[in-house]
């Protein structure tokens, strides 16, 4: 009786010893695993959040890892990728910038050429010019082919330089264009106008207007400005530099300027 009793009890206490290995074995994979997981994750609070999970459910709280270590990896690679997303970008941001300002000076080289094979087909050398630099492609039209003397009101034979001028912006109607009105120094001073302020703004919006009446172009690209006397771009001491700044400015708007470049922009004028 006793060795049966003494063969029961042995057999309810087999040997369960390699179960500690085993459990050793599953923990260093675990650790493994999160491991693997941080090395290939730039997120590291998503890691973090489950590195805690995992050791509180499988070590009742006790970390298996150096969490602080494995986080700071995760950072530095999360930085390191950032660093070069954005140094990707930048490089492709001036690849794209560099070929717009490309276009872009092709497009305002067309259009100069445009406008001067214009004026020397029909010999307006004297009352027009075209000058571009690194802001602008300006359009200089003096105002005694626009205007007579103190007269805001567009010469209907100079209608067409308007209409013209209008036709050839259509290629280019996404550019900002801005039309201005200059003076001489000698006051004005008569029924219609109390100033060289009032008359240059309003011949300025007279031109304007003519080159508007083209629909294909679109308003909201347009201004106007009135300078009166304020950028000559000649003496006023003499009857030929006052004669140059009474002028009618049509200035095309770079987009894509060089700022690394001198921008040389001439000094505005009076029209009258």
């Amino acid at each position: 009786m006793s060795k049966k009793h003494k063969k029961e009890h042995h057999e309810e206490h087999a040997d369960e010893t390699w179960l500690i290995p085993y459990a050793d074995l599953l923990t260093l994979l675990l650790a493994l695993f999160i491991v693997l997981y941080a090395m290939s994750s730039t997120d590291s609070k998503k890691f973090q959040d489950m590195s805690k999970a995992f050791n509180i459910a499988f070590n009742s709280g006790i970390g298996v890892l150096d969490q602080s270590s494995i986080i700071s990896q995760a950072n530095q690679m999360e930085n390191t990728q950032d660093i070069k997303r954005r140094e990707d970008t930048k490089d492709m941001s001036e690849q794209q910038r560099q070929a717009l300002q490309k276009q872009e000076q092709q497009d305002l080289e067309n259009l100069k050429k445009q406008v001067d094979q214009y004026i020397q087909s029909n010999g307006l050398t004297t009352p027009l010019d075209t000058k571009l630099n690194q802001s602008q492609l300006t359009i200089t039209i003096s105002d005694s082919s626009l205007f007579a003397p103190g007269s805001a009101k567009v010469k209907p034979e100079s209608r067409k330089l308007a209409i013209e001028i209008s036709n050839m912006l259509t290629k280019y109607s996404d550019y900002e264009v801005v039309v201005s009105g200059h003076t001489d120094n000698v006051p004005i001073h008569n029924d219609e106008f109390e100033s060289n302020w009032e008359l240059s703004s309003m011949r300025a919006i007279r031109f304007m207007n003519i080159v508007l009446d083209n629909k294909r172009l679109n308003p909201k690209n347009f201004s106007n400005i009135g300078y009166g006397e304020y950028r000559p771009i000649a003496s006023n001491d003499t009857a030929a530099g006052r004669s140059k700044n009474r002028r009618v400015e049509v200035s095309i708007i770079r987009k894509y300027a060089d700022a690394s470049k001198t921008v040389s922009v001439p000094a505005s004028g009076a029209a009258k």
